[in-house]
């Protein structure tokens, strides 16, 4: 057949890797697998696990070959060199030989189909040195399937191999991974794509510019076989000559230097502007979910550029002035607010994707940003609250995920951390009382009581007292409390023996039937409630609480004067 009748063949077959020397970027694989074909050491069963494109199938099939070479006489033992000499191995990549069996189980899933295996199972090669079964996405068997394979996968005859590939390791039941020696294939570094696609390039008679080739390897994302189909779109669209420009424009980058201008606007405060290319680009068919997406990526990008001025050599799929222009706007911009940026893009994309009309709520994130642009830092913000009201408490900044430290710690250790509230109870009115004695100790309330226990070291009893005494009537000697449901029942015996012990003055401490006041950490929480609610009132928090609707007042801390 002459050239101009044969039928094209994609890159990603035409240069499908024969043997292991043309294996790129897995190299712990490729040492391993020589050194056992050559020492003789050959499992009966190997797991490739990896992302698509990295070359789970080319080396199932590799290890194939290298097993079956006979050479061009027919004599030659297992190889891990070339094999285009053996006719046995051409059949094998040609994918016709009946001793070397493919089976996608994404199509055949169920028991049946392995039952068809495990009748061949018995039966010797034809032709080959060894009966080769190759199961690709195996993870997508059923557990019937799974269960059928177990005997036959832990000793299968002498001529028999099993090489299964997939990209859901975990989906593998764990009785099948201990019975194969797993190889994970890693993502091909960028560099490596990079000398991979220019080679093919050479091979194919292209010129490629530096700035396109790292582009498609970029974009490519660690997988050969989608950087392969890239670099044959880029030849389709390009000729003889692929540019960066080119490259950039069949990528879609530069809709995303747009975004770039979008996101730099928001940011500055410039709403006008953002809200005309935000209109642009839905009038040129940009959709406004994608369009968040790519925000929220190119937030992430500034954030690292941010945090790691060096990681401008980052791997995404940016041109070089670009991740400068990126380098540049991170450098202007806090790490509060690209971190503020990151939540407000991230709760719009919700609404962008479940709003009735996504192009409103998309234009209502960017209003957002651009009005959230103009708010202070968090610290510029606690200290203007600060200068508004004197003495007024700081607000925490801290997560509302984390549990702000408890200012009684003595009663929180007693408790176990889960017993003590935020905030300090509040006082009760000391009553007027006769003057006490000087050798004994002065108590003329239930918070007088929990202070003594403390400085006796009693902290465990102070703690139940504190959290479970509902008082009912206080006298000099004599306390009257409820307990509450989940009370020590010992509290009170214990309580009017260690006080009385501590203030040199008899105790008595009965149980009434009577409702009686709240409790000490009833009292402190009620307290802090108020002093929350009292805070949100503050003009400057509800304008805060406005922009960021989701966000909670954690914790209060006094501010100590100088």
């Amino acid at each position: 057949m002459s050239e101009q009748n044969t039928p094209y063949r994609v890159l990603a077959r035409k240069y499908r890797p024969q043997n292991f020397e043309e294996l790129i970027g897995q190299d712990a694989l490729v040492r391993t697998l020589k050194n056992a074909i050559q020492s003789g050491r050959i499992a009966h069963a190997f797991m490739l696990t990896g992302v698509r494109g990295v070359g789970k199938t080319t080396t199932a099939r590799i290890i194939a070959k290298a097993l079956n070479y006979v050479g061009p006489n027919g004599s030659a033992g297992p190889t891990t060199g070339d094999t285009s000499d053996c006719k046995l191995c051409q059949a094998i990549s040609e994918d016709r030989h009946p001793d070397v069996i493919e089976m996608d189980a994404a199509s055949r899933t169920g028991v049946d189909d392995i039952r068809e295996i495990l009748d061949g199972v018995r039966y010797a090669p034809t032709e080959a040195r060894y009966k080769v079964y190759i199961i690709d996405e195996v993870h997508m068997l059923s557990k019937q399937a799974f269960n059928a394979l177990l005997k036959t996968l832990e000793e299968p005859p002498e001529h028999v191999k099993f090489i299964f590939a997939t990209t859901e390791i975990r989906k593998v039941p764990i009785t099948v991974l201990s019975r194969c020696q797993r190889f994970d294939l890693r993502r091909v570094d960028v560099p490596t794509l990079m000398d991979h696609f220019k080679n093919i390039c050479a091979q194919e008679k292209v010129e490629i510019e530096e700035d396109a080739v790292a582009l498609v390897a970029r974009a490519a994302d660690g997988s050969v076989r989608d950087g392969l189909s890239l670099l044959d779109q880029a030849i389709a669209l390009a000729g003889e000559k692929i540019t960066g420009q080119q490259i950039q424009d069949m990528l879609g980058l530069a809709d995303r230097a747009r975004n770039m201008d979008l996101l730099e606007r928001a940011l500055t405060g410039d709403m006008p502007e953002a809200l005309e290319i935000m209109d642009e680009l839905y009038r040129s068919g940009a959709d406004p979910v994608v369009l968040v997406q790519d925000l929220l990526d190119l937030t992430h990008i500034l954030t690292k550029l941010r945090a790691v001025p060096a990681a401008g050599e980052m791997k995404h799929a940016m041109a070089a002035d670009e991740v400068k222009r990126a380098g540049a706007l991170a450098g202007n911009l806090s790490m509060p607010t690209l971190g503020k940026t990151w939540q407000i893009l991230l709760k719009g994309l919700g609404e962008v994707q479940s709003a009735p009309n996504p192009q409103s709520a998309a234009e209502m994130v960017i209003i957002r940003l651009a009005y959230a642009a103009d708010l202070p830092d968090p610290k510029d913000l606690i200290k203007k609250l600060s200068e508004e009201s004197g003495d007024a408490p700081a607000i925490s900044t801290s997560s509302p995920s984390e549990p702000p430290p408890p200012p009684r710690e003595k009663v929180s250790a007693a408790m176990g951390g889960g017993a003590a509230t935020n905030a300090a109870p509040a006082p009760e009115p000391q009553p007027q009382t006769q003057s006490i004695p000087e050798t004994e100790t002065a108590v003329h309330s239930l918070a007088d009581v929990v202070s003594v226990l403390e400085g006796a070291s009693e902290v465990l009893l102070a703690g139940q007292v504190y959290q479970y005494a509902h008082l009912v009537k206080f006298e000099q000697g004599r306390i009257e409390m409820r307990p509450a449901e989940h009370a020590p029942p010992k509290m009170t015996q214990d309580l009017g023996r260690v006080l009385s012990a501590v203030t040199n003055m008899r105790w008595v401490v009965s149980i009434s039937g009577a409702a009686g006041a709240p409790t000490l950490a009833e009292q402190a929480e009620a307290a802090r409630q108020q002093e929350v609610s009292n805070i949100l009132q503050m003009p400057v928090m509800k304008e805060v609480m406005e922009v960021f609707p989701e966000a909670e007042l954690v914790d209060i801390i006094e501010l100590k004067k100088d």
